[in-house]
Formats: structure tokens, C-alpha cells, sequence
């Protein structure tokens, strides 16, 4: 399947390239032919990432994100996750006040949040460079809602993250040949 037909596949789903993103900077990353000899799953992987030329700092799909579970490395680490988890649900303003703590010397971490009104705080676990997969999943759970839930595409370490109907779900199922995961996050 040509790229361009994957890339009008994935849109069907609700799954596209963020604007001014092209199929030259998708390029820029892996050739033609690797996108086109395993349909659907590494173009899903690349727009989950940033763009890997310059300017830096843009995403190619603000539908999808390749989160790396070993992200942790310091203060902003869960400001960071909270962010993009927001992104990704079209919300960009739906948690405020974002703040953290993360010490990995003393295993010291928090997150604080509000939500909706409420002024949430997390204790967080800390394992070496992992995200911790209970505080994830509390942002998840703040995020769904409108009958979209957290899906995952597994990605060895790391998970394709997407926030997708049960209908959306179904027909990305089908396109990849696989079983999303759900909960993206296992708690």
C-alpha cells in the first residue's frame, strides 16, 4: 500500500498529518519503501515523533504520540507527559497549574494538577527512569470522557498512544491487522 494511501487510511480514522506537516518530511525519517512494506505500523510510529529536521520541536501528528515509558529524568518529566497526554486529546487547557517534582536520588516525585475545578496532587512512584504507570493512567482517566479512550499500539518500551472512539478503534484494528491496546496504560 502506497504511503499516500495509508496516510488517507489513517485520516478516515481521524488520524492525520498535523498541518504543514508533508510526506517529504516524512521521508526525511525512512524511505518510501519501509512505510510501504509494513503498512500502517511505521507510519503510525512517526506520527507519534517530532519531525527529525530542522526547524526542531514540531510534531507530526497532534493525534498521536510515541510515548517512551523511560522519559523520567528530572523536574518537568510529568509536566511534560500531562502536556502531551493533553495534546493528543485536543485539550490543551484541560489540566492547569501542571507542576512536579521528581528527585530520582531521594525516589522523592509528585505531580499536581487542576482539573474541572479540582486541584489534584499524585504521589508518584519512582523506578529509576519510568514513568510511573498508575500516575499516567490517573492523566488518562482525567482525559477520556465523550466515549474516546486511551488506545495503545505496542512499540517494545514504548507505546503508539491515540485517544480514539470504540468505532474509530475498530476500523484502526483492521487497517494494522492487531488488536489495540486498552487500557493504554495498564495500571
Amino acid at each position: 500500500m502506497t504511503l499516500e494511501d495509508q496516510l488517507s487510511a489513517l485520516a478516515g480514522v481521524g488520524i492525520g498529518l498535523a498541518p504543514g506537516r508533508t510526506v517529504a518530511e516524512l521521508l526525511h525519517s525512512f524511505p518510501r519503501e519501509a512505510y510501504e512494506s509494513e503498512p500502517f505500523t511505521l507510519l503510525l510510529f512517526v506520527l507519534g515523533i517530532e519531525v527529525e529536521a530542522e526547524p526542531w520541536g514540531r510534531r507530526f501528528s497532534e493525534r498521536v504520540w510515541n510515548f517512551d515509558t523511560e522519559c523520567v529524568h528530572g523536574p518537568g518529566a510529568y509536566v511534560e507527559i500531562t502536556r502531551r497526554l493533553c495534546l493528543i486529546a485536543g485539550r490543551p487547557d484541560a489540566l492547569t497549574d501542571v507542576r512536579d517534582h521528581v528527585d530520582l536520588g531521594t525516589g522523592e516525585a509528585w505531580l499536581e494538577y487542576t482539573a474541572g475545578g479540582r486541584r489534584r496532587r499524585w504521589t508518584v512512584d519512582v523506578v529509576d527512569d519510568w514513568a510511573d504507570p498508575m500516575v499516567v493512567s490517573y492523566l488518562m482517566d482525567e482525559l477520556e470522557g465523550d466515549g474516546r479512550r486511551f488506545h495503545a499500539m505496542d512499540n517494545g518500551q514504548a507505546s503508539v498512544l491515540m485517544l480514539l472512539t470504540e468505532d474509530e478503534a475498530r476500523r484502526l484494528n483492521g487497517l494494522i491487522g492487531e488488536e489495540l491496546i486498552v487500557p493504554a496504560v495498564p495500571a
